[in-house]
């Protein structure tokens, strides 16, 4: 048995120049983290040479092609394997429209799991590139590169996706203490409502072909990012939630669907308690809130957001790992 541990990842600026729409033309900044909350996957030997792959549902199939499962299936088709494997797949966090990046977590949790059930390595880099090779390029989801970087890599990272399909990824460096002090500011809530954010993303990406408005306020966004991790590694945090707010105020004006009156109400409502800043987490209209708040403001700004459920979580320092194997 061989079993993957995967983490989810929490965006701050930037999110949505690392479509291949905008960075192939004006390169894209994100800066992110990995997060305590994980996808597990787990291979095991199968008796014969069928396929059972357990997740919300259990399929058992003779043939890999008749895995109803797309990504399961994809990735398994990539590593040509035939079958005569077991594969069950667990979540933290629900799985899907969450904003979190679980899908991407789950397909380099899955190719990690498969690379060692096949006696071989794969490096943070071979498995970011070859599942946004199997999401975006085979399956043709309308997404970008980060979610696969950010789990595959993990930590507290820059990530710079380049006209010529390169990425960057550079470690945001700073005293542990700030560290935490930013980690326990940072308040995270879940609204109660899962989406699909193919249709927000595919409406942004055609808008950031053709709109200038919509590309100006991308390439600011990107500048953000920079801006961000300047403030960081001087050890300012003071500016976070600024950086934040601006963010998510042009987020807003990329894609119909980005918000809602309900997460607008909850935002201001969160920001009238005290938060200097905050955002949706991944496309929008649903998944997480997160917040930055001064910690006396906490209080107040859960009970503003009731029954809205805060939930915890704590930074994590490393990307998709083997962590049994036996």
């Amino acid at each position: 048995m061989i079993i993957s541990r995967t983490p989810l990842r929490m965006s701050f600026v930037g999110g949505g120049s690392d479509l291949p729409q905008f960075y192939r033309e004006h390169g894209g900044a994100v800066l992110s983290t990995a997060i305590d909350k994980y996808i597990f996957v787990t291979a095991n030997k199968k008796f014969d040479q069928g396929v059972r792959l357990s997740y919300s549902v259990t399929e058992e199939v003779d043939a890999i092609a008749k895995i109803e499962h797309r990504l399961a299936r994809h990735s398994l088709q990539f590593l040509s394997m035939s079958g005569g494997i077991e594969l069950t797949t667990v979540a933290d966090i629900p799985s899907k429209g969450t904003g979190l990046g679980s899908s991407s977590s789950f397909a380099v949790g899955l190719l990690h799991v498969l690379h060692a059930f096949l006696g071989r390595f794969a490096s943070a880099g071979q498995l970011a590139t070859e599942a946004c090779r199997i999401e975006i390029d085979l399956m043709g989801e309308p997404i970008g590169k980060q979610d696969q970087y950010a789990a595959a890599y993990g930590g507290f990272h820059l990530y710079e996706f380049k006209p010529d399909e390169s990425v960057v990824v550079t470690p945001i460096i700073m005293p542990p203490q700030l560290k935490l002090d930013l980690q326990r500011r940072i308040l995270m809530f879940y609204t109660g409502v899962t989406r699909s954010a193919s249709a927000i993303l595919s409406d942004q990406a055609k808008a950031i072909t053709s709109n200038t408005d919509k590309i100006n306020s991308m390439k600011r966004m990107v500048e953000l990012t920079y801006h961000l991790r300047d403030e960081l590694q001087s050890s300012r945090l003071d500016a976070f939630g600024e950086i934040l707010h601006e963010n998510w105020e042009l987020k807003k004006t990329m894609a119909q669907g980005v918000s809602n009156p309900s997460i607008d109400a909850a935002y201001d409502a969160a920001l009238n308690a005290g938060a200097l800043g905050g955002k949706i987490l991944g496309a929008g209209a649903g998944g997480f809130l997160i917040f930055y708040a001064p910690e006396d403001a906490h209080l107040a700004i859960e009970s503003a957001l009731a029954p809205m459920r805060r939930v915890p979580f704590a930074f994590d320092g490393v990307g998709s790992r083997i962590i049994f194997a036996g």
